[in-house]
């Protein structure tokens, strides 16, 4: 069963667990285990910028843009941009799931490292 492998998520209920992989399928499922493993962070800069990194399940940092539904991962520009067979990646629906559980991390960051996150080219 998912709860006996997440204990972060005791607080959902099986109404919207089921919601969740009804509509997300999969992809609800991986979403929550980022979000037990405390993967997401929200980092914030002086001058008032703020963004997501993502801790993906490969150790790799996506950067996800909650205000434009949008994320660095490869995922998101095959299934998400190109094929238009998902709504959104696991990165992005953990961004959504852990600011709804209140379980996101926290970062302050220099304005001079804010721009190089949010400038920062893909590999």
């Amino acid at each position: 069963m998912i709860r006996s492998q997440l204990y972060q998520i005791d607080i959902v209920s099986d109404e919207h667990l089921l919601g969740l992989k009804c509509i997300f399928g999969p992809t609800a499922l991986h979403a929550l285990d980022l979000v037990d493993q405390r993967s997401v962070t929200h980092v914030t800069s002086p001058s008032g910028r703020s963004t997501f990194q993502v801790t993906g399940s490969s150790g790799k940092v996506y950067t996800c843009y909650k205000t434009c539904h949008f994320c660095s991962c490869p995922a998101f520009s095959f299934s998400v941009l190109r094929r238009n067979d998902s709504l959104m990646c696991k990165h992005i629906l953990a961004v959504y799931l852990s600011q709804a559980m209140r379980c996101c991390q926290d970062l302050s960051v220099s304005d001079k490292q804010m721009s190089e996150i949010l400038l920062a080219k893909e590999d």
